[in-house]
Parts: C-alpha cells; structure tokens; sequence
C-alpha cells in the first residue's frame, strides 16, 4: 500500500501555498515533530516491553528522528532563525482522540496513529518541495524514504498487536485525520488544518 493509497486526502492547495510565507513556523514545528516522533518511539519501547520487533523497530526509528531532528535545527540555525518553544497543532491530540483506552486495542491505535503521522509527513515533504527552495526542498527529498519506512513500520506493527489486518481502525482514522487536515485551523504548523 501506498502512502497516497493509505491517507484519506491530499494537503489542500491553501496550507501549500501558505507555507513559503511561513518558512520559519514550517520548520521550527518540522524540529518538533521529529523530536516528539523519537519521543513517541521511545515511550513504546519503555511500555512495551515485551515486543521484540517494535523495540527493534522503534529503536531505529527513534535514531533516524532524533537526527532528522539535527538535521532540521542546523538549517534553522543556518538561516538565523529562532528555534523556539511553539504551541503544538491540533493535529496530532485529535488523532489521539480515538485512542482506545485498554489494552490491547490501545497498542493497536496508538500504532495506527503513528502510520498515519508518519503517512501524512512524507505527503506533505513530497507536495512541499516544488513550493520551497532547494535546500529546503532537497532535505524533504532526501527524507521521504525513511518517512514512508516509518509509516509501514508503524502499519505493521498495528497488524502484529491485533493478530491480524486492522482496516477497521484505520477506517475510523482516516476519518478523523481527514477532518483534521481539511478544515479551517486556527494555526499553521506542519500538520495544520487549512489556514484560517
């Protein structure tokens, strides 16, 4: 499956023609999303314990987002920007929404919930680059493979925890991330909803 397959929509056209004008915001919440997705990878590894494969996965995936995240902060730092505390999107606490609450379907959903990150992180990085300058624009390229693995990763990893597909989930997902991503949101960030 493919990430275009898998997301429910694509970025409006308002949040990609607003994001050269907000190039700062862009990336300084770009440096805080890869250092909460090692956060994330983390915290699963600390609660899960009992999972070979995520602590292996998840290990990885917490390495490569951590230096994504220097690799974000030295162009922000290259360009004399600030980086800089920042109020979060609603993006990601709205996934997070439909979280069940008890095990084992909470494991599974938190799962979907980082395919569906990750998923919308590598959409954005490859409809992002014709609107950015090059090295900007060439950092996303160079980072849509290892996004896409995460998304995949974190996919499977859901069907392993629900001993099987879990296309119910990430129905309801979608849904909800849809909703996200196409209506008005009060702030711009990397994963914000249509600039209002």
């Amino acid at each position: 499956m493919t990430i275009h397959d898998f997301l429910p929509c694509s970025t409006p056209d308002a949040w990609l023609n607003a994001a050269p004008a907000h190039l700062d915001i862009l990336l300084v919440d770009h440096a805080h999303c890869e250092r909460k997705a090692a956060a994330t990878a983390m915290r699963l590894m600390h609660d899960y314990t009992d999972r070979d494969e995520l602590q292996d996965k998840m290990s990885r995936l917490a390495r490569e987002e951590l230096r994504h995240f220097e690799q974000v902060l030295k162009i922000i730092r290259g360009r004399n920007m600030e980086y800089r505390r920042m109020a979060p999107s609603r993006y990601a606490a709205g996934l997070r929404e439909v979280v069940r609450k008890s095990e084992p379907g909470k494991l599974v959903d938190l799962l979907v919930c980082g395919a569906f990150i990750e998923a919308r992180s590598c959409e954005r990085f490859e409809a992002l680059i014709p609107h950015l300058d090059d090295e900007v624009g060439g950092f996303y390229a160079r980072l849509l493979k290892s996004e896409a693995r995460h998304f995949r990763d974190y996919l499977k990893l859901a069907e392993a925890a629900n001993d099987g597909p879990v296309d119910d989930r990430v129905a309801l997902f979608a849904e909800r991330e849809a909703e996200l991503i196409t209506t008005p949101d009060s702030l711009f960030r990397f994963h914000s909803g249509i600039p209002g």
